[in-house]
């Protein structure tokens, strides 16, 4: 095999298809184990989905035996209550990586999560009017 002055084999053209600056580069389902569904009960988190570090938490020591994303993510949900696309956004990874990881956190006690309310529950646009309309004439 041919080296250059560094010591190094010598780059074939397009195989360098990233910045020296980025940093490692780990795939999304390295992060995941391969999976793509969070957890044996297939929870599904909706991208407006509420996610909170529970009130009771496992300790220290469980949590240190999580990998840095789900840390990373426990970190982003203790500041402030944020939804699943907020989450994936904060933490720079794929939303399904998201999914995934928050199952994981969800199944071992760190977090809850609040479902979004159905449209159908939603109260009907015409009632909030007419409260509106009623507040407005006291």
């Amino acid at each position: 095999m041919n080296v250059d002055s560094t010591g190094d084999p010598p780059a074939v053209p397009g195989s360098q298809w990233y910045d020296a600056d980025a940093g490692p580069i780990v795939r999304p389902y390295a992060v995941t184990g391969g999976r793509t569904k969070p957890g044996p009960s297939n929870v599904r988190f909706d991208l407006i989905a509420l996610v909170v570090v529970d009130d009771d938490p496992p300790g220290r020591a469980e949590e240190s035996l999580l990998g840095p994303e789900h840390r990373a993510l426990l970190t982003l949900c203790r500041a402030e209550t944020q939804s699943v696309a907020e989450l994936a956004a904060d933490a720079d990874l794929p939303v399904g990586v998201v999914r995934v990881l928050l199952g994981d956190l969800l199944e071992a006690g760190f977090v809850k999560v609040s479902r979004p309310v159905p449209p159908a529950q939603l109260p009907d646009e015409r009632i909030l009017r007419e409260v509106i309309d009623g507040l407005r004439a006291l």
